[in-house]
This record gives structure tokens, sequence and C-alpha cells, in this order.
């Protein structure tokens, strides 16, 4: 599950609006909705920018990408 993914579950569980976390943030809904979504990826900048209104930490949503293979 991609890490914009988690944060709309998180919103979700928490009972935290799109609008709320673009007003606190500076991300224009419509963009921020659209990463949400899945329809375009998050910069780094605005995963900070969400994570600081959320005030969770930066790794809350991140999840280790496990290599295709092993190079020997």
């Amino acid at each position: 599950m991609a890490m914009e993914n988690e944060v709309k579950k998180y919103l979700d569980e928490k009972g935290i609006s799109q609008t709320y976390v673009s007003k606190k943030t500076g991300i224009p809904l419509p963009k921020l909705n659209m990463a949400l979504n899945g329809h375009r990826r998050m910069t780094f900048l605005e995963y900070e920018l969400v994570c600081g209104a959320l005030e969770v930490n930066t790794d809350k949503f991140l999840k280790p990408r496990m290599p295709e293979r092993m190079l020997v």
C-alpha cells in the first residue's frame, strides 16, 4: 500500500478532514485530494507538511521496501 493510501486511511480512522490538512499545510485541497486518492504522488516536502499538521513522525506512514531480488 502506498504511503498516500496510509495517510488517507489514518485521516479516515481519526475523522480528520482533507480540508483541515489542506488549511494546516497550505497544500491546495484539489492537489492533496489527488495525492490521497492515488492520482498523483505526494512530494517529500508535502509529506513532511502533512506529518507536521498531523503531529506524527515522518516514518509513521512509511513501510520498508523489500528488494525484488538479492544481488550476489
